[in-house]
């Protein structure tokens, strides 16, 4: 099935979506966790630590984190939640070198690693991770179902899936508010701070274009997954789905 935010593309170019991906992240990357911070007020913090809360809940030992970026969501479930292994992937070398320079700088270097990897085609085992999590990041997969099918593989029976991804309000006036804020506030400081207007003009767009909320649960169903479900935060700028292989 093809979604829309599949057709939402950073650059107007005829590269494939990953590809644009890609060399957008590279080109914000120095920038990505000052901005990534103005942008979400911090509540991205109080966001993660939530999925983890109940992603914790069955304490997996070998967690695979999939669109790490420069590594956030790692960290923060390397000291939440103690398992023995956390593998974060990425197709964005210069992303994850940032997330190394932090995961070493705090001493973690032995329980969190990273790798380049595309999740459309992951190189792991079938069954290799008690858990998978993907904080927003789903709605930049070129082919979302692949994708899924691809993190249920590599997931132990039983194991879960914890995605974090920013929703649209639907609710009066959070919905009215929060188009201008994507609309006008995040491309004018995305483009002041990296320089990038493509990606902060990017960056509402696939928001909008995303599937969200009982949509999702529903792609999580027919992509193998089960005991779907889902939560929003702050109104319904984000929205949090855990599901079982």
């Amino acid at each position: 099935m093809n979604y829309q935010s599949e057709k939402v593309v950073p650059y107007d170019t005829n590269e494939k979506k990953g590809a644009q991906i890609e060399q957008m992240f590279d080109s914000i990357a120095t920038h990505y966790d000052s901005l990534n911070r103005t942008m979400s007020m911090g509540l991205d913090i109080s966001w993660r630590r939530k999925g983890l809360k109940l992603l914790g809940e069955k304490s997996p030992q070998e967690i695979l984190d999939i669109a790490t970026g420069t590594g956030d969501l790692a960290i923060m479930a390397h000291g939440q939640l103690h398992p023995k292994k956390i593998l974060g992937v990425d197709i964005s070398e210069e992303m994850m070198k940032v997330g190394k320079h932090k995961v070493e700088s705090l001493g973690m270097a032995d329980a969190v690693s990273f790798a380049k990897e595309d999740c459309m085609e992951l190189s792991f085992d079938d069954n290799s991770f008690d858990a998978a999590m993907v904080a927003f990041g789903v709605r930049n997969f070129e082919d979302l179902d692949k994708g899924l099918k691809e993190i249920r593989r590599v997931l132990k029976p039983g194991g879960q899936l914890m995605i974090l991804e920013l929703s649209t309000p639907r609710q009066f006036p959070m919905k009215q508010g929060y188009w201008i804020y994507s609309r006008l506030f995040i491309p004018t400081v995305g483009r002041l701070v990296s320089k990038s207007k493509e990606a902060y003009t990017y960056l509402p767009k696939s928001i909008e274009a995303f599937v969200q909320g009982k949509e999702m649960v529903e792609v999580l169903l027919k992509n193998g997954f089960s005991e779907a479900k889902y939560k929003t935060y702050t109104f319904g700028v984000c929205s949090m789905y855990l599901a079982t292989k």
